[in-house]
């Protein structure tokens, strides 16, 4: 009985973590579509990352909830579910590093920016971010899997296994540890806090110069990018604390076979990395004011009954902050 209380309250809480993820980064899609000041190459990795987070609210967690129940499936069929899983996170890691490098082009290179970092380049740093992503993502597929330890445990040397769908079933913890969390995220975590590290030093370094009269729109310019940093580091911070504990509990499995992890610490470390998605809208919402603008714009015009106006007051101020707000 025990089981299936902790069962349901763990669908209930994977749909309400779905439904914000999917709809709060539908919401950011639509802001930036809305919104010409939010167009920029910054804001098109954040897309990007939205992209990546819807997936997870519509692909990842509908699968992990099928998961959970005990699905019987063909062996492959289970591993390519997983691999969309890898490809998912992979994709948002390096989403995450391409908004890094270009918030460290922002204030190392301000007055060449636009002419290095135009709107094909970073097209063509998403593609590649996406395109690297699903060739991490798909490896398992290429034969790094437990195929022959499901062939072993089923006594089949040939032809399809049916399995009891399970990550850890498929994916073998040394791909894990060694390829996807000692390469493929430590890595780009720890280049990640330096390079934002190094966009705090030369903000403070721009900010504490002496002002004068021919430097007050360097210290505005530098004012919004530490605030847009400060969010952006913010959001760096929250993937890694929700991403870390899952892979800190694989390490476990690898490295330490006898020991037991209590199935609540591995709801709360699922909870964690499939909420990641959750909170990037959010952080948007309360920290970055061009979002916050356009969240209420979308509000007021499309969910809320208002009078011409009002709406007409709200298109005001969307137009007045995409003009005054451009970075």
């Amino acid at each position: 009985m025990d089981s299936v209380v902790s069962l349901a309250v763990y669908i209930v809480i994977e749909v309400l973590i779905a439904l914000v993820s999917v709809l709060g980064n539908i919401l950011v899609i639509w802001a930036v579509i809305v919104n010409h000041a939010l167009r920029d190459t910054t804001f098109f990795f954040i897309v990007s990352l939205a992209v990546a987070d819807i997936a997870v609210g519509a692909l990842v967690i509908p699968l992990a909830i099928t998961i959970s129940i005990g699905l019987k499936t063909e062996f492959y069929s289970c591993l390519m579910g997983a691999c969309v899983v890898l490809i998912l996170t992979q994709s948002s890691i390096l989403a995450l590093l391409a908004i890094a490098v270009d918030r460290y082009l922002r204030v190392k290179i301000p007055t060449s920016y636009r002419s290095v970092v135009t709107a094909r380049r970073a097209a063509m740093a998403i593609t590649g971010c996406w395109v690297l992503s699903f060739i991490i993502g798909m490896v398992p597929m290429f034969g790094w899997n437990n195929i022959n330890n499901a062939r072993e445990s089923h006594n089949i040397s040939n032809g399809e296994i049916i399995i009891t769908c399970q990550f850890e079933t498929v994916i073998s913890m040394e791909y894990m540890v060694y390829f996807n969390f000692f390469v493929w995220v430590l890595p780009p975590l720890f280049l990640m806090l330096i390079v934002y590290l190094e966009v705090f030093n030369l903000i403070q370094k721009q900010l504490s110069k002496k002002v004068s009269s021919t430097s007050k729109d360097p210290q505005k310019y530098y004012g919004k990018e530490l605030k847009i940093a400060k969010s952006l580091a913010l959001i760096l911070l929250l993937f890694a604390l929700s991403w870390l504990p899952l892979h800190t509990l694989n390490c476990i499995t690898l490295f330490c076979r006898t020991c037991e992890k209590p199935m609540i610490i591995t709801y709360i470390a699922i909870f964690l990395s499939h909420g990641n998605s959750a909170m990037n809208p959010i952080v948007y919402a309360f920290r970055i004011e061009k979002f916050q603008t356009t969240f209420l714009y979308i509000w007021k015009k499309y969910f809320c009954c208002k009078t011409g106006r009002a709406l007409e007051r709200a298109s005001t101020i969307v137009i007045e902050t995409a003009s005054k707000n451009i970075l």
